[in-house]
């Protein structure tokens, strides 16, 4: 049943979709679903109506994503829109994400599970502060693909030149973040050129169709490297006479996988014992890996609950009261030096400080603007948080789920920041916190 194909391999591909305010990202998702015929019949005509009622002479393909009333009465992305569709070679799950810079942090929830993200420019601006704000995100994120989509062709006469004015631009910008693949490719969303058919006023662009790339990007889940993880998420004791005894760890995996016989530890606790079962949608299985949600049984009676983290105890991450990472503020309130917050990593959820910001990101030219003192809503920049708990945090290259987090306001319950673990951009030296206790000191 668990080979290293059914493991490694997938038909599926996460992508989401960035730019600026008018760049055409639901336009664009409008036609692809459109021409490759994705789109039942009666959400064709209701578009064809709406935009009839709003005096258009063609379907506009933007009210395919734009469902909110607020989207179609301002003519704006405001939330993310997840579309699922499907062709011969590849299912697709997309996010279409705001473009608005209020609405940034919109952007950092829909690539956060991304495998490729397209980032629209309009050909007509260029490269743009929105645009380079999306693409440190995306390295951020270590999202594996990123795509320029050279929107609005049409509008520069279809001019090669435009393109690769634009492309060079950002290849160089994203490749100083540290993206690690880029393809370029110049469409026109409102005439369908490069989408699924290619185009023939580019005959000059060799490349694949924005359809053709999605379907041929490489994605592939390689889980024999995978830190295994299972975050706790619920204790099921059924307490029936057919099993008097049972007591399972239920959660979803996080990643890599666990077998029957597995040395585990628990953490934070530090427990250790071995997997005697696994269950899956209620039957018994020998293996399950990422994303499956399952229910492991240990050998031993351990006090685990909701919060603790099961792991292989020959790969067990060291538990730390002290995080460094690199973080993009979503909320309107400023984050500062002191802020006490909670922070949830995985299902765990503890109080914290954040003790220093050592830096904050100038997306014009990558430059670091040291101890900024605060973080502003859509600033990326490094903090050092201290936590009342200890918590078994992974580096968020070694795995984008336990090695991320998010900051929350324990007076309301708000989200100010999403956090990733270990990553940094080059960050000049941290000063000594000198502040004064505050009865938050741990």
């Amino acid at each position: 049943m668990s080979t290293t194909t059914e493991l490694t391999e997938t038909t599926l591909l996460r992508f989401a979709t960035a730019g600026s305010v008018d760049d055409g990202k639901s336009t664009l998702v409008g036609r692809l679903l459109h021409d490759s015929k994705s789109v039942l019949v009666d959400q064709l005509e209701a578009v064809e109506r709406a935009s009839a009622s709003r005096g258009q002479d063609a379907p506009d393909l933007a009210l395919l994503t734009d469902g909110l009333r607020a989207e179609r009465e301002q003519g704006i992305t405001i939330d993310v829109a997840y579309r699922y569709f499907a062709t011969p070679q590849r299912r697709f799950i997309l996010a279409d994400t705001p473009g608005h810079v209020q609405y940034t942090r919109n952007m950092v929830t829909g690539a956060s599970t991304a495998e490729l993200t397209v980032i629209l420019v309009d050909a007509r601006n260029g490269v743009v502060e929105q645009t380079r704000r999306h693409a440190a995100i995306a390295a951020l994120l270590r999202v594996p693909h990123v795509v320029l989509a050279v929107n609005k062709m049409d509008l520069v006469e279809y001019k090669e030149s435009v393109f690769a004015a634009i492309a060079e631009e950002f290849t160089a910008y994203a490749l100083e973040l540290g993206v690690p693949e880029i393809t370029a490719i110049p469409i026109s969303a409102l005439a369908g050129d490069n989408v699924v058919e290619p185009s023939a006023n580019m005959d000059w662009y060799g490349g694949p169709t924005f359809l053709e790339h999605l379907e041929t990007v490489p994605v592939t889940h390689d889980l024999r490297h995978c830190h295994a993880r299972l975050p706790v998420q619920y204790v099921i004791r059924p307490q029936t006479a057919e099993h008097p005894d049972y007591r399972g760890y239920a959660g979803q995996i996080a990643a890599g996988s666990f077998h029957v016989g597995e040395a585990v530890t628990v953490l934070p606790s530090g427990r250790a014992s071995k997997i005697s079962g696994i269950d899956l949608l209620g039957e018994p299985v020998d293996v399950a890996w990422t994303t499956q949600s399952v229910t492991l049984l240990l050998e031993d009676d351990i006090d685990i609950s909701r919060g603790d983290l099961i792991v292989p105890s020959k790969d067990a991450p060291a538990t730390t009261q002290d995080i460094e990472a690199t973080v993009c503020h979503v909320a309107d309130q400023a984050l500062t030096v002191n802020h006490r917050v909670l922070l949830k990593h995985g299902t765990r959820t503890v109080k914290a400080i954040v003790k220093d910001i050592p830096s904050r990101l100038t997306l014009d030219d990558l430059s670091l603007h040291p101890h900024p003192g605060q973080l502003v809503a859509n600033d990326i920049g490094r903090v050092k948080i201290r936590t009342a708990e200890p918590l078994p945090v992974d580096s968020y290259a070694d795995s984008r789920r336990t090695g991320s987090f998010i900051l929350i306001d324990p007076n309301d319950g708000t989200t100010l920041t999403a956090g990733m673990v270990g990553e940094s951009f080059a960050s000049p030296e941290p000063v000594k916190d000198e502040s004064e206790d505050d009865g938050w000191d741990f």
